[in-house]
């Protein structure tokens, strides 16, 4: 199997689009009324997968809109990533797990193994238990499977432990190094998640993970445009993969499917724009 990076490399240039859909099925605007919450955010995400098939690399499902709607929620999205992959989509889940020993290996094997619940292509990580809470993944990464790693987030307040603590710089180091070990030269499949809201980091960043995606979360409707992205990639024009949910996946008004193919587009032009 190639690696994830070599994977996402070849998606993205299939479709000429380093673009990735958020699947957030918030509450509020998917069940709203509904006298079946759970089946309503099924029928929402595999609606959006459908009308995403084809037209995008890869689709990002949030975990936690799930495992809140209980035992029922969870199996929603383990359809949801199998409907996906079978379509050809590359899965990030994102779920943010983070933790040591038996533990992390339970939350690999839960997240990413081809015989576990999900079977995800690659998973978001939170690094603040050190190397050791990472080691079960990197294990996966070698032999296929994909991690982007939280360095600098795109929400408001990330900054106080990230961006003013230089902890953030050493996870960084840390992913550089991980890639370099694995892969020699070449971007590797120990991905970074920085947060395309932080416009004046932006080449900071890139230039402290020369062999690593960024997955930059935040375009649209968080705040960030065109101009926010463009230090993201790298010269080739590759490298960083540009996150939206709400923006495509929502109306003005909450759920719109009738306008979902134009959002999706423009996304996907507005991002090709930038490299």
């Amino acid at each position: 199997m190639d690696r994830f990076d070599q994977q996402l490399d070849a998606a993205v240039r299939k479709f000429d689009a380093p673009v990735c859909v958020g699947l957030d099925p918030h509450w509020k605007w998917v069940c709203a009324e509904a006298p079946d919450p759970v089946e309503a955010v099924r029928s929402f995400s595999l609606r959006a997968v459908e009308g995403l098939i084809g037209r995008v690399p890869t689709i990002k499902p949030q975990v936690a809109f799930y495992e809140a709607l209980g035992s029922r929620g969870v199996a929603v999205l383990e359809e949801v990533v199998e409907t996906a992959s079978d379509a050809g989509l590359l899965v990030i889940l994102d779920a943010k797990r983070g933790d040591i020993g038996s533990t992390a290996e339970a939350y690999a094997q839960a997240t990413l193994d081809s015989d576990g619940p999900t079977g995800a292509h690659a998973v978001t990580l939170s690094p603040y238990l050190g190397p050791e809470s990472m080691a079960p993944f990197v294990h996966r990464a070698k032999v296929g499977k994909g991690v982007f790693v939280l360095v600098r987030t795109s929400n408001p307040d990330s900054g106080p432990w990230q961006a003013d603590t230089g902890i953030a710089e050493r996870v960084a180091a840390w992913i550089t190094e991980t890639n370099q070990q694995m892969v020699g030269v070449g971007r590797g499949p120990i991905g970074a998640v920085v947060g395309a809201t932080h416009r004046t980091e932006a080449s900071f960043w890139r230039e402290r993970l020369p062999n690593a995606w960024i997955l930059a979360p935040g375009f649209g409707a968080q705040g960030a445009g065109v101009d926010d992205i463009r230090p993201l990639f790298q010269s080739d024009g590759g490298g960083a993969l540009i996150v939206s949910a709400r923006g495509v996946l929502y109306g003005p008004s909450g759920i719109d499917f009738d306008g979902f193919a134009n959002r999706v587009s423009r996304f996907v032009d507005e991002v090709r724009s930038a490299r």
